[in-house]
């Protein structure tokens, strides 16, 4: 018997169990912690409960066959996606749009990118643990913020009348649409343009997967990037809010390009922070390393980050920065 094809019913069958538990516990915790005489806090439904574990049980499962991540990147990447699920729907939808168009860009031709990358690995099994925590751990902080303070529901962007949920839900908004506007900057601009990037400290032409090189065609890619994260978080946010809430509030058309903008931005930092704090040099066979050694000739940066610290730095910078910029921009009632 082949365990593999039988782990999505076995997850199923413990989904629902785990959920049910999870649902009893709370409520108890409700009962009998809660501050207020007179005011219980509200319980957060059983369906809500269940769809929050079976939905990253069944993100996982498919992260596991198509090899997007191993065994420590599946494990935190359910804690990670239970937490976004519970908190906000809008979270979750939000990260899946990450995972998925991430992954597809990852693939795309990788031919390519094998002549000139020297750590590439064939497929997308290389992402462990410590690139989801770089890449979800901004998001899913503030989604534990926005589950304390605001508790467990979708709500739209209104910073008139719910400000500190508006504030969060952007901020986890833009950090996953940094983190996949970089991801389509550098997987897709990288064989889409015919010509050398260019340095974005220097505009020097450097050779192609150098950290904080850019091009037209990467940062057209960060801007779809961030757009398809907006769109789905819009998405989500029109078809599980109530209608009157909606009616009464500003719209929500905006999530979408500030998404784009927070892929655009987040993109860019996150190639300024590439160009001087990260190293990069050329090979004897011409393919990009990111530590010097024998036969390595330097292009640019300090040896200070790596690559997952530059990604955790720049969702966090942009996670911060999009809700400033929408406080100025968005529009009213």
């Amino acid at each position: 018997m082949d365990i593999h094809a039988w782990l999505p019913v076995i997850f199923c069958s413990l989904s629902i169990p785990l959920s049910l538990f999870m649902w009893l516990g709370h409520l108890a915790f409700s009962k009998f912690w809660h501050s207020n005489e007179f005011e219980e806090p509200p319980v957060i439904s059983p369906t809500r409960w269940l769809f929050s574990t079976l939905a990253p049980l069944a993100l996982m499962i498919i992260a596991l066959r198509r090899k997007s991540v191993n065994k420590s990147g599946a494990v935190l990447g359910v804690l990670f996606a239970f937490i976004l699920s519970l908190a906000n729907h809008a979270f979750f939808a939000s990260l899946a749009a990450f995972f998925f168009s991430s992954s597809r860009a990852t693939k795309f031709r990788s031919h390519l990118k094998r002549k000139f990358e020297k750590d590439f690995k064939e497929g997308e099994g290389q992402r462990n643990w410590v690139q989801v925590l770089c890449n979800s751990g901004m998001a899913t902080q503030l989604a534990i913020l926005y589950l304390i303070d605001c508790g467990s529901c979708e709500r739209p962007i209104n910073f008139t009348d719910e400000y500190r949920s508006s504030w969060l839900g952007l901020a986890v908004m833009s950090a996953f649409a940094c983190c996949n506007g970089d991801t389509w900057a550098s997987e897709l601009g990288s064989v889409l343009s015919k010509s050398e990037p260019f340095l974005i400290t220097t505009r020097r032409r450097v050779p192609r997967g150098t950290n904080g090189g850019v091009s037209f065609h990467g940062l057209a890619a960060s801007l779809g990037g961030g757009l398809f994260v907006g769109f789905a978080y819009y998405l989500t946010v029109r078809y599980t809010v109530d209608g009157h809430i909606l009616l009464s509030s500003p719209p929500q058309w905006p999530l979408i390009i500030f998404g784009g903008v927070a892929g655009l931005f987040g993109s860019l930092v996150d190639s300024f922070l590439g160009a001087t704090m990260q190293y990069s040099g050329k090979d004897k066979e011409g393919k990009i390393a990111e530590c010097p050694g024998l036969g390595v000739v330097h292009i640019s940066g300090l040896r200070i980050l790596d690559n997952h610290s530059v990604n955790l730095i720049s969702s966090i910078i942009t996670g911060v920065t999009m809700p400033l910029v929408a406080l100025k921009f968005w529009p009213m009632h």
